[in-house]
């Protein structure tokens, strides 16, 4: 049984470092890369960042796909993978809790008025003006899951007042938990700042759009670390343009790498950043060995995902 590394993505890891990290996991295992696969129907697991277009029709006996991460939606979505092919995520704690410093700093840049003081200096203006002040803020959380609540809850430890929404009953101490479609618009309009961490599902696709914009509150600041197609960007730029949404933050965009000409970049209410927000594995790779082992073995693997519902 061999396992396939496909990183496919070398701003961020080359297949060879991950190869060699997993073997000093498991050592002695098969382990094979991408550009030299060997014979291709002894791999029954690949492990990858995004499952390329072709990469299961190449593999006849593949079992098992391990994400390398989170986001799964190019593998549920992928007509050419089989039905029997199961999935699996990491739900590692280090790109969580980057994900939620990352979340707490563009909110506490709002906060303390930092874009405004960096202008200002740059006009040798000395032009004192107050913060917001924290208790009397409040951050709107999208998905409790397992860095939504991360989020939600680190947010709120600074001291904002943190509602966090998901699609089913969730709780989480100290955090004012809301589900169902009909508790989302009423709750954006009392959020100073949202943050989406919502996976892209048949359901999350779009969400963002004029009617959700609408809904938040005047100056608000969206910041989304989830996936780039929850948000429709025209409908975005028409809230900036009409000064009704204040700011935001995108890590996450409908085409990555961002365009060169597209406005995003040069909108001054819009702050981009490459899809950095989460970067470390910490020591999840010790589930991606656990999910090798278990497949062999016939054992329930961890952090399998439910095709049907896409995540």
């Amino acid at each position: 049984m061999a396992l396939l590394i496909d990183v496919n993505m070398p701003e961020w890891m080359s297949d060879e470092d991950l190869r060699r990290d997993v073997l000093s996991i498991l050592p002695g295992t098969d382990v094979r890369l991408y550009e030299n696969m060997g014979d291709p129907s002894e791999i029954e697991m690949a492990a990858v960042t995004r499952l390329r277009p072709d990469l299961a029709a190449q593999l006849p006996n593949l079992k098992l796909v391990q994400k390398l991460g989170a986001g799964v939606e190019t593998m549920v979505g992928n007509p050419d993978l089989p039905a029997h092919v199961r999935i699996t995520r990491l739900k590692p704690d280090a790109p969580a809790r980057e994900i939620a410093e990352f979340c707490l700093a563009y909110i506490l840049r709002e906060q303390r008025n930092m874009q405004f003081h960096d202008r200002r200096q740059t006009e040798c203006a000395w032009d004192p003006i107050p913060p917001r002040i924290t208790p009397q803020s409040v951050v709107g959380v999208l998905g409790l899951g397992h860095i939504g609540s991360r989020t939600a809850n680190m947010i709120a430890g600074v001291g904002f007042k943190v509602i966090g929404y998901s699609r089913s009953p969730k709780y989480t101490e100290g955090i004012d938990c809301r589900h169902g479609a009909d508790a989302l618009l009423p709750m954006l309009a009392e959020c100073d700042y949202v943050a989406s961490v919502l996976p892209s599902t048949p359901e999350t696709r779009g969400l963002v759009n004029r009617e959700f914009l609408a809904s938040m509150k005047e100056g608000s600041v969206l910041i989304n670390v989830g996936r780039g197609d929850l948000v429709i960007e025209k409908d975005l730029l028409n809230s900036l343009n009409a000064d009704h949404l204040g700011h935001a933050v995108l890590d996450v965009v409908s085409t990555e790498p961002l365009p060169e000409d597209d406005p995003l970049w040069t909108h001054p209410k819009v702050t981009v950043t490459p899809h950095v927000s989460g970067w470390h594995l910490g020591d999840a790779l010790k589930d991606v060995a656990e999910n090798y082992r278990r497949l062999q073995d016939g054992t329930p693997l961890l952090h399998e995902v439910n095709r049907a519902r896409g995540y």
